[in-house]
């Protein structure tokens, strides 16, 4: 399923964005950081979303090097720690930590940390856009685009106003992708001529 969507993907931007598709981890889910990343075809990223994870230096090592054998871009949330001994990997932050400014121990400025290769950052709104591009990140993760297992109840932007946000991203020189409720080929091709970049999400590694 994660090589359908990729394809659709890099076909929705045009094979323009370094990175057509994103996964995510989660914790009910999808909590296998490395499953995740032996189901990503080459050129995907994923973010590993290690909340108050313990990680030990042997796991870190491992995820690196399989990251690096499948040709994937790793981040992560909420360990920038890691991050930084990930050398040539990235941070991703979710949109409370884009409003202060900080994640854990780094204050993020005009450019992500030493030796961080991409700083990525959820938002849902306008105003986290803007201060995603004060911060220093490269690219958005803007949701919910469609309805969504992650947040069911939570109202989705829908096509219009997820068109309007990236829009938005493209002038502040941030690379936008749709999050929320895409899991099939059929949901990517929805999004055509809306914007986005690429898109993010999890349902498509399940």
């Amino acid at each position: 399923m994660a090589m359908k969507i990729e394809r659709a993907a890099r076909w929705l931007s045009g094979s323009k964005a370094r990175v057509a598709l994103i996964a995510m981890t989660d914790p009910l889910r999808l909590p296998d950081a490395e499953r995740a990343l032996r189901a990503l075809p080459r050129g995907a990223a994923l973010i590993w979303r290690a909340y108050g994870e313990e990680v030990s230096l042997a796991r870190l090592r491992r995820l690196t090097a399989l990251a690096h054998r499948k040709h994937v871009l790793l981040l992560v949330a909420g360990q920038p720690a890691l991050a930084a001994r990930m050398g040539m990997m990235g941070i991703h932050l979710p949109e409370h930590e884009v409003r202060r400014g900080r994640s854990g121990k780094y204050v993020i400025g005009r450019r992500p940390p030493h030796r961080i290769m991409m700083l990525t950052a959820a938002c849902h709104s306008e105003a986290a856009i803007r201060r995603a591009a004060e911060v220093g990140a490269g690219a958005v993760l803007i949701s919910p685009v469609f309805a969504t297992k992650s947040h069911e109840g939570a109202k989705p932007l829908g096509l219009l106003r997820f068109a309007q946000l990236a829009r938005l991203a493209h002038r502040l020189g941030l690379i936008p992708y749709a999050l929320g409720g895409i899991t099939s080929e059929r949901h990517v091709r929805r999004l055509r001529g809306t914007g986005a970049a690429g898109i993010a999400g999890i349902g498509f590694l399940g």
